[in-house]
């Protein structure tokens, strides 16, 4: 187990460190003065966490239907279709979208008769986040739904308590912790995606250029700006998670807890 755990944390850990190594605090600094790093990490929050609010709109519900519902015509496509882009390649993805929602596309001349072009926008890097990403949180939401003992749900159906109204009252606040690890995880998928966004909304600077498409770029011309901007990405990765695991959300490991369902029935 020993072994197991350190040649583990070796193969993890040891280019992490590569890229930390490589790069000064001072060139680190510097660099997030460029103009067009600025761009690129301003751009890559905004539709990171614009795509993870989409996510979590839409995916709740469904998350909820998959969670409470038992089987029904179409459950097994539906879950297909949302678990595969987890291993659908990037690229391929992208290009599935780009044959979608581009000019030529099946919905593209719908989108175009209305004058609104989706590829090579800001709104097409959205739309490829939450292809990527939404997975993540389905997953986690899913598994927080169903953990919710089906008793609470009935003593509060014996109180007269409407479905809509248990959900909020009840369901949501015990699914809490599974909701936010899953929204953060979706958040640090969108956060790192490239390759749909790269097929699908080009790598424009100030437009579509997020973070891992400046790293490409960098890496092309300048090994130490690349370096730099992915020790960047990296941090805000890692900080990201680590302030998942610090939250009440992360400590309660995603499970609800019969405290919060006591005072939820209490009031």
């Amino acid at each position: 187990m020993v072994l197991a755990i350190a040649v583990l944390v070796f193969l993890l850990g040891l280019p992490l460190l590569a890229l930390l190594v490589r790069v000064p605090s001072g060139s680190l600094l510097a660099r997030l003065g460029d103009p067009l790093i600025q761009d690129a990490l301003r751009l890559s929050l905004f539709t990171s966490l614009l795509s993870t609010a989409i996510v979590v709109l839409l995916g709740t519900p469904v998350a909820y239907l998959l969670a409470t519902r038992g089987w029904f015509p179409g459950r097994n496509v539906l879950e297909t279709i949302i678990d595969l882009p987890m291993v659908l390649p990037p690229t391929v993805a992208g290009l599935a979208l780009l044959l979608a929602f581009g000019r030529a596309g099946l919905a593209g001349h719908a989108l175009s008769a209305f004058g609104f072009t989706l590829p090579f926008t800001t709104a097409s890097v959205v739309v490829a986040q939450v292809f990527m990403s939404v997975p993540f949180f389905l997953t986690s939401a899913r598994g927080g739904f169903a953990s919710v003992p089906r008793s609470l749900t009935d003593a509060a159906a014996t109180l007269r308590a409407s479905e809509p109204y248990a959900f909020f009252r009840v369901v949501l606040p015990l699914s809490m912790p599974a909701l936010i690890a899953g929204a953060s995880m979706s958040c640090a998928r969108a956060l790192g995606e490239f390759g749909a966004t790269i097929t699908f909304a080009g790598n424009l600077p100030g437009v579509t250029q997020t973070m891992p498409l400046a790293v490409y770029v960098a890496f092309q011309t300048d090994l130490e700006a690349s370096i730099a901007l992915s020790v960047i990405l990296m941090l805000l990765s890692f900080l990201l998670l680590v302030g998942l695991r610090v939250t009440p959300a992360g400590l309660a490991g995603g499970r609800p807890t019969a405290p919060r369902f006591v005072s939820t029935i209490s009031r």
